[in-house]
């Protein structure tokens, strides 16, 4: 269990966390509130069963970008929610933004939006899975008890 919340001192991984899930967080938040143009939770979740995405899926997609944003933000379960936004990203490209290419629909002339994007993220979420969440964040402190109780200090 200590090497789930184990983290380094990184500042580095710490900016790659926040910036992925300060990124991630307003995609969430459509998702689950509808907030930045969003239909909600239940109106995103007969979207993306409606074409024939599993419920299941569905929900961990939601749950995905938006508790695992604030996860990131905030370091905690941060190798687990970057492991969720990885997935995601995984599936977005596969199931909808490979067959438009590489590059965003800058100008409207593409059918829809290249993986360019989920490239970027995907790139950040395997750097916090591989790096941990780094300074300031709630897995830090829950390694450093771990480590501390099982030292005895």
């Amino acid at each position: 269990m200590d090497k789930f919340f184990e983290t380094g001192t990184s500042w580095s991984a710490t900016v790659a966390r926040i910036f992925l899930g300060a990124v991630m967080l307003p995609h969430g938040l459509q998702k689950t509130v509808g907030l930045f143009g969003g239909h909600g939770f239940s109106g995103t979740l007969e979207f993306f069963t409606g074409g024939g995405m599993p419920w299941i899926v569905a929900f961990l997609v939601i749950v995905g970008e938006s508790l695992g944003a604030l996860g990131l933000i905030f370091g905690f379960l941060t190798r687990l929610s970057a492991f969720g936004v990885a997935a995601i990203m995984l599936g977005a490209i596969g199931m909808i933004h490979g067959e438009h290419g590489f590059f965003m629909n800058w100008i409207g002339q593409q059918a829809g939006e290249g993986f360019e994007y989920h490239l970027l993220a995907l790139g950040l979420a395997l750097s916090v899975m591989v790096s941990g969440a780094g300074r300031l964040s709630i897995d830090a402190l829950i390694s450093d008890r771990l480590f501390n109780s099982e030292k005895g200090n």
